[in-house]
């Protein structure tokens, strides 16, 4: 998978977070995934489909972040992942998708973006919609850990 194409949906987590939450994310090692089970406890998930790549991407979140993010973005933090924090993740999954297609149309790149689903709880899974290999990128913060997983299949 062509990092050229992967890196705008680093950077464009980076930026939703940093700008919308004051949450600073330090980037880990990429690696490829074998599984469906998410890394974390709640997971947005965004097909993309253009006229030469077809796939999907999933930001993944620890609770404790994800409560976090809900409070300095909304001023309120709940006890557990309810309703409120599965509609925040999905509304992330959307700015950061939507920044990296702004970056991605620069280059020449074009697709259209599904509506994220949000899937959670404990070992839920995340389920591709493309035959590539799935790249999973962990972040680390103070508050918890986020993960990226991008996977596309050329067409």
């Amino acid at each position: 998978m062509n990092v050229e194409f992967i890196n705008p949906f680093l950077a464009s987590l980076l930026n939703v977070l940093e700008t919308m939450a004051q949450t600073k994310l330090k980037p880990g090692k990429p690696r490829i995934k074998t599984d469906e089970i998410a890394c974390g406890d709640v997971s947005g998930v965004i097909g993309m489909v253009g006229p030469v790549t077809r796939g999907s991407l999933s930001i993944t979140f620890d609770e404790s972040l994800a409560l976090t993010l809900m409070e300095k973005m909304l001023g309120e933090k709940p006890d557990s992942i309810n309703d409120e924090v599965t509609d925040m993740v999905g509304e992330i999954t959307n700015m950061v998708t939507g920044g990296a297609k702004n970056l991605l149309g620069e280059k020449g790149y074009d697709f259209d973006m599904a509506t994220p689903i949000v899937v959670s709880g404990k070992n839920h899974t995340i389920t591709h919609k493309s035959d590539g290999k799935k790249i999973l990128m962990p972040f680390t913060s103070d508050d918890g850990n986020a993960y990226i997983e991008i996977s596309f299949d050329a067409l």
